[in-house]
């Protein structure tokens, strides 16, 4: 498992910085998710559905990215914490880069804890909680 879970976040890692770069096909976004998913951070928990409106959402996070200067998205270390033969829980550190003309170069670390199934040697992610993502780019000058 722990080969392609790693194997499913080098490709979402390529994806994403394409996206960055306006390249985003929704379609292919899709293909990393489960049918169903939930998300927990510290603005609460949702549910949802890989539907066009996940597609819908998922562009206007990639444009957010662009708008506040995200120039890169580097995946780090990735360990796995298998819970049965089919789910796991991928702890997936990244390295976000930040470029404007009104600042510095700017580098955060952070970590996702990404919820993933694996069906017919499939892994798709399921769910993911994250830390507080605005308090950090707030902190570092990325958002006001």
């Amino acid at each position: 498992m722990d080969t392609s879970v790693r194997q499913l976040f080098e490709r979402y890692e390529r994806f994403f910085n394409r996206s960055l770069g306006g390249d985003a096909d929704m379609a292919e976004a899709a293909a990393f998710y489960a049918p169903e998913f939930i998300a927990a951070w510290p603005g609460g928990v949702s549910a949802g559905k890989n539907d066009e409106r996940l597609g819908a959402v998922l562009a206007q996070g990639y444009e957010r990215y662009r708008a506040m200067g995200t120039r890169a998205m580097r995946l780090g270390a990735i360990r796995v914490s298998p819970i049965d033969d089919l789910h796991c829980v991928a702890h997936v550190a990244w390295t976000a880069t930040y470029a404007r003309d009104d600042r510095p170069e700017t580098t955060i670390d952070f970590e996702v804890h990404y919820l993933v199934q694996s069906l017919d040697g499939q892994p798709r992610i399921f769910g993911w909680v994250t830390g507080d993502e605005e308090a950090l780019l707030k902190e570092r000058g990325i958002v006001s």
